[in-house]
């Protein structure tokens, strides 16, 4: 019998979460105007992705730890300990409807993406439909 794979592993979570993030940043650096709806879930949808991510990391160093990688863990872990500490940061920001801190965090965020290469947008808008509403009912 061979090894089973796992095809939706966290790093290819990761990678999609970390793509879906890149063109919501692009997005919100084009939007032109007062803060809307559309703006609203963009904000919620990057947070759940951090969430994601963030337990992506947990997993992948649960994985490792097991194994007995315990340098490759901590060094992983320190690497992407920003996503959990960002979406609280995000999510706080959102809840108080501090706004004017948006252009702030993406800047802050902005740096984690800059290697994510964006020739075509492929994340559908309706994808963060209602993220906003969902993220207000937790």
């Amino acid at each position: 019998m061979g090894r089973v794979i796992n095809p939706n592993s966290p790093g290819k979570r990761r990678g999609h979460l970390m793509r879906t993030i890149a063109e919501i940043i692009r997005r919100l650096g084009q939007h032109q105007g007062d803060i809307d709806d559309d703006v609203r879930d963009m904000v919620a949808m990057t947070i759940f992705c951090l969430r994601e991510i963030d337990d992506g990391i947990i997993e992948t160093i649960q994985a490792w730890e097991k194994r007995g990688y315990w340098t490759k863990a901590d060094k992983f872990q320190q690497e992407w300990m920003w996503t959990g500490n960002m979406a609280a940061k995000i999510e706080k920001m959102l809840r108080a409807e501090n706004w004017d801190e948006l252009p702030d965090i993406m800047m802050k965020l902005f740096p984690h993406f800059s290697n994510i290469v964006i020739n075509k947008m492929t994340r559908n808008p309706s994808d963060w439909e209602g993220c906003y509403d969902k993220l207000m009912e937790d």
